[in-house]
């Protein structure tokens, strides 16, 4: 069996597309959403996709079965908003680690099904609330959350998903550089804490607009230099952009970056009713070209992809070159 850094020096890895997209398509209900356990829950939770991990896991675990039979390498847990911090906003913070371990547990299944080799890569989202930005315009200086918080909250999660059984752990859709460094912080405890081997940290930003900035300000490499601490195993970006939109980025990334680059854009840039219109072999054409000049080393899709974007992506790459990791020079300062 080989192991994923064998695997990423050999050949272009698939990460998934999707799981937002893919959980309309089913066009649950409130009930579906709450099962039998939340029936008499006090609130709505129609929309909270993390908690069909408890309520429908099959249809998460089929979901994942799906972008593996179209290709995916990489499949992400369903736990974008598993945290304390992001699950308050349905009052199901206790639920937290419970989440992270079933999600993890769904996407092992999915792969004992395909009986294929893959990675299960612990998904770990921004939080709804940042470090970096105050949500109050009338005092700059207010911040929703503390550091220690932010950690805790990570540190839980990261808890969760290790217990589950993911492979990799994935910092993604990075706005706020302040919040990701919560994440690597509570990685790296949970691991000195536990004196478990460490598992792989992918490391996945946003830019949000054209002038080349996260959220939170920083430009593409102090960006990159910011959370490099953390020896990760790739960095790279998704959402916010589509592929003919990333592409200069993820030029200048493969040119700083010391470890693997990984990109997994929108399905194009949405439309004005909010829906993604950009064809799977339109998706592919691009990232082909990306693998093509040497930029990639794992691509993927995020909103609007389904299992045929992630099809034709990896048909378009699965004879393409990786981008060779830069030999770096150790020099005295």
């Amino acid at each position: 069996m080989k192991t994923i850094h064998d695997c990423l020096k050999e050949r272009i890895l698939v990460i998934d597309g999707a799981m937002g997209t893919m959980i309309q398509r089913h066009k649950l209900t409130e009930s579906d959403y709450r099962g039998e356990r939340f029936k008499d829950w006090h609130c709505d939770v129609k929309g909270n996709n993390d908690l069909l991990n408890i309520t429908q896991p099959h249809i998460i675990t089929a979901i994942h079965k799906q972008y593996l039979d179209a290709g995916a390498d990489i499949i992400e847990t369903n736990t974008f908003s598993s945290t304390a911090i992001a699950m308050a906003d349905y009052e199901m913070q206790s639920l937290a680690y419970e989440l992270n371990v079933a999600a993890a547990k769904c996407a092992r299944e999915a792969i004992k099904q395909s009986g294929k080799q893959a990675w299960v890569a612990g998904a770990i989202g921004p939080l709804n609330k940042t470090l970096s930005l105050s949500p109050d315009v009338n005092n700059p200086g207010f911040r929703a959350v503390t550091f220690d918080e932010v950690v805790n909250a990570y540190y839980e999660q990261v808890k969760g998903l290790v217990d589950g059984g993911v492979d990799i752990l994935l910092i993604e859709t990075i706005f706020d550089t302040l919040n990701a460094k919560g994440a690597i912080f509570a990685i790296k405890k949970y691991f000195r804490d536990t004196k478990k081997e460490a598992l792989p940290v992918m490391i996945s930003g946003t830019i949000t607009d054209a002038s080349g900035r996260t959220l939170s300000g920083q430009t593409l490499e102090a960006f990159y230099t910011s959370v490099m601490h953390a020896k990760p195993l790739s960095i790279g970006l998704n959402c916010a952009l589509g592929a003919k939109e990333m592409r200069p980025h993820i030029e200048e990334l493969s040119q700083i970056a010391s470890c693997y680059v990984s990109a997994y854009p929108n399905a194009g840039l949405p439309n004005a009713m909010g829906e993604y219109d950009e064809q799977p072999e339109d998706t592919g054409h691009y990232l082909e070209e990306w693998a093509k000049e040497g930029y990639v080393n794992i691509v993927g899709g995020c909103c609007g992809t389904t299992p045929d974007h992630i099809k034709h992506i990896a048909e378009h790459v699965k004879n393409l070159t990786p981008r060779p990791l830069p030999v770096i020079e150790k020099e005295l300062v």
